[in-house]
């Protein structure tokens, strides 16, 4: 008679879930988890910072990249190997992707726990008139 302890079950692998794909205009401030696929309209070298000869020397690149798919665009924020991942013209799929507020106004951006790839070009038309980084938001406490 085979019984299974509750420590057994445990080691069997959950079962991955599908990613959701969602749309440009579907992001919003504060969120995270997000799956999508974008075309990557513009992208412009921000920061190149060095570290001096003491420190480690490795260099942070930054490129605020205008992403979009044919619902809006929103400014991605692209970090060292990302940045020559994001060529204009090219079709990107982001995941795990999350939305940051810089001044106001949302970034999309994918951490260490997210990823970025290369993917074969989008049929879709991108809608550039519809730019979400152009939205600004405030913070509004709300008393109860």
């Amino acid at each position: 008679m085979a019984t299974t302890t509750s420590a057994q079950q445990s080691i069997a692998k959950p079962e991955k879930r599908k990613p959701v794909f969602v749309k440009v205009d579907q992001l919003k401030p504060g969120t995270n988890g997000h799956n999508l696929t974008a075309k990557v309209v513009s992208s412009e070298s921000v920061v190149a910072k060095g570290r001096s000869a003491t420190q480690k020397s490795r260099n942070t690149r930054i490129a605020e990249c205008l992403v979009g798919d044919e619902t809006g665009t929103i400014l991605f924020t692209a970090r060292n190997e990302q940045v020559d991942l994001m060529k204009p013209g090219g079709t990107v799929i982001l995941r795990n992707a999350k939305i940051d507020m810089f001044k106001g106004t949302m970034r999309l951006a994918v951490d260490k726990w997210g990823r970025v790839e290369v993917t074969e070009p989008a049929k879709f038309v991108v809608k550039e008139d519809n730019n979400l980084s152009l939205v600004e938001y405030e913070l509004v406490t709300v008393e109860a």
